[in-house]
């Protein structure tokens, strides 16, 4: 290959990189400290524009934190996890509920951090989400904590706050639910963007 086309490879790759879709962030403000998301919609896009629906509508805006999810606390699940699980709160409508995506067809894997949508069966997932403490490769496509095996729809990973996560995590509960709940005093779009990362009945997960 000439030194000319080597050149023109190169400058069209880079192009390419410039005009890759840039993924949005969501910073979500709870009384115990913030929390920043980084949601992927090229990669979960009927996941992520859910989620990110409920965000620009501002209902996720004084919703709680309303469960931790220890190896201390699940003694009926044969597959144990660690989550911790928001969303509105009860009595408020949520919408539709959204086509299930797997992520053997996302490519995206619940590792520390990742968040991901709480469901019971598959397409019955709305407004309630979860975070991942550890990495838990169980909620993934195939893996055993949901019967079914088509796992959780996984759409986004915390990019910040992590510590904040884990408080919530550890905060005192009776059984899964946390008492009293961690108010979620807002959860907004945060200003700009960074370039898209390269990313490996009740609901609940």
């Amino acid at each position: 290959m000439n030194k000319g086309l080597v050149l023109l490879v190169v400058l069209l790759t880079a192009a390419v990189l410039d005009a890759a879709p840039e993924a949005p962030r969501v910073l979500v403000r709870t009384e115990l400290g913030d929390i920043l998301i980084e949601v992927y919609p090229d990669k979960a896009p009927v996941t992520a524009a859910n989620f990110l629906r409920y965000v620009d509508a501002g209902r996720y805006d004084g919703a709680v934190f309303h469960r931790t999810v220890t190896l201390g606390n699940q003694p009926q699940d044969r597959v144990g996890v660690e989550v911790i699980q928001g969303g509105l709160l009860p009595g408020e409508k949520s919408f539709p509920a959204i086509a299930h995506e797997t992520t053997e067809a996302t490519g995206l894997r619940h590792k520390d951090g990742t968040v991901s949508m709480a469901r019971s069966t598959p397409g019955s997932a709305t407004s309630s989400f979860f975070i991942c403490i550890h990495d838990q490769p169980e909620l993934d496509f195939g893996g055993q904590r949901n019967p079914d095996g088509q796992g959780f729809a996984a759409f986004g990973r915390v990019v910040a706050g992590m510590d904040v996560v884990r408080m919530i995590h550890e905060r005192p509960a009776e059984g899964q639910n946390l008492k009293p709940p961690v108010k979620i005093i807002s959860v907004k779009r945060a200003q700009g963007s960074i370039p898209r990362a390269a990313t490996t009945g009740k609901t609940k997960v």
